[in-house]
């Protein structure tokens, strides 16, 4: 079983190219380029390492509160 750290990027058959976000002994949580996050059982989960460089991930604006006029 491999345990990758987070910041690793690795590539899955199905989702593709992604970066490690956590990782334990029970779960891997990885932050796919084209997918968004999923996570995964480690003890089941196959990777392989890869060199791609992670997409710059544009910066979303927060969401504003809605003001209650009084």
């Amino acid at each position: 079983m491999a345990v990758y750290a987070t910041g690793d990027r690795v590539c899955q058959q199905q989702y593709g190219d992604g970066t490690v976000l956590s990782c334990n002994e029970y779960h891997t949580i990885v932050d796919f380029d084209a997918h968004g996050s999923r996570t995964f059982v480690t003890s089941l989960v196959r990777f392989e390492s890869c060199s791609t460089v992670a997409p710059v991930k544009p910066v979303r604006a927060r969401r504003r509160k809605k003001t209650t006029d009084s």
